[in-house]
């Protein structure tokens, strides 16, 4: 199924975005990455609305952004609250844990997703989608107990709840693309134009009281992946989108496929964070394969 293929090649890029978060905000101020990532995608989509508008022949229909509502705007709106309240926790959460197991902790996200599509959307998904999804999870928890063995106890390091509070609002902001692309009909370009045109505008009072030293605050060091951040996340959610329009597309088969984008946060952050404690998370890494492989032949 196209939708499939598509929340792979979105999994890929969303464990290059892990990475690129991870880099840009290691030691450094979160806020300023935040805003300047969403500043950089929102400046894309503009451009590409100002291309369409002066010259629409030479934009590809894909890339077109549809003419809103006032009540459309709301939705959007909405949709860029709920994401900016999960990335704040999110994000503050990756720049003290590991990647290797903030990534999995973050992808037990599609067992909230798939408990809401089961009791929202009455999505029903057969008894071998179901075995991949509950594999692919317990695979994540068993790289999270391999996790503690670095000294991070779940219920003593409050970045653990500031994580889990963020993989908690992700998975509602799942349910809601569903909502809009599905119910609602928005265009995937439409969604993330906007939806990245409202977070660069919910972060910049937030990065101008950091400029401003509001509160007490790190310094910002500039740094290259924050380009990464940018540009991975627009590709892995575009073609995310994409796959939620197919009206065949489950929302928690989606969700659980995106996230063996895991696997290459994983790898990446033993070969270029350092980070350790591989060899016993293996075989947990493998679960997720195993449970991503029976998701797809389900």
């Amino acid at each position: 199924m196209p939708w499939i293929a598509a929340s792979l090649v979105s999994a890929f890029f969303l464990g290059c975005y892990d990475l690129c978060t991870k880099h840009a905000v290691r030691d450094n101020a979160v806020l300023p990455v935040l805003f300047l990532a969403n500043a950089c995608s929102a400046t894309i989509w503009l451009s590409l609305m100002a291309l369409h508008t002066f010259a629409p022949a030479t934009l590809p229909a894909v890339f077109t952004v549809a003419p809103l509502s006032g009540s459309q705007h709301l939705f959007l709106a909405a949709k860029s609250l709920l994401v900016a309240c999960s990335w704040l926790c999110g994000y503050f959460a990756v720049k003290h844990l590991p990647v290797s197991l903030a990534s999995p902790i973050r992808a037990t996200g599609p067992v909230w997703t798939l408990f809401g599509a089961l009791l929202v959307l009455g999505e029903r998904p057969s008894w071998l989608e179901m075995l991949g999804i509950v594999i692919t999870l317990a695979s994540f928890l068993g790289l999270s107990v391999v996790g503690a063995r670095e000294g991070i106890h779940f219920h003593r390091n409050k970045w653990i709840g500031w994580l889990l509070a963020g993989t908690l609002l992700g998975a509602a902001s799942g349910l809601y693309d569903k909502f809009l692309l599905g119910r609602l009909g928005f265009a995937a370009s439409t969604v993330q134009a906007w939806f990245s045109i409202y977070l660069a505008l919910l972060f910049l009072p937030l990065v101008i009281g950091w400029k401003l030293r509001w509160w007490t605050r790190h310094k910002f060091h500039w740094r290259w992946s924050v380009l990464g951040v940018s540009a991975a996340l627009l590709l892995a959610d575009f073609v995310y989108f994409s796959a939620l329009r197919d009206p065949e597309a489950l929302i928690s088969l989606v969700s659980s496929l995106r996230r063996g984008g895991t696997l290459v946060a994983f790898a990446g952050g033993l070969l270029f964070f350092g980070e350790v404690n591989g060899r016993q998370k293996l075989p947990a890494v493998l679960g997720v394969l195993a449970g991503i492989v029976l998701t797809v032949v389900g």
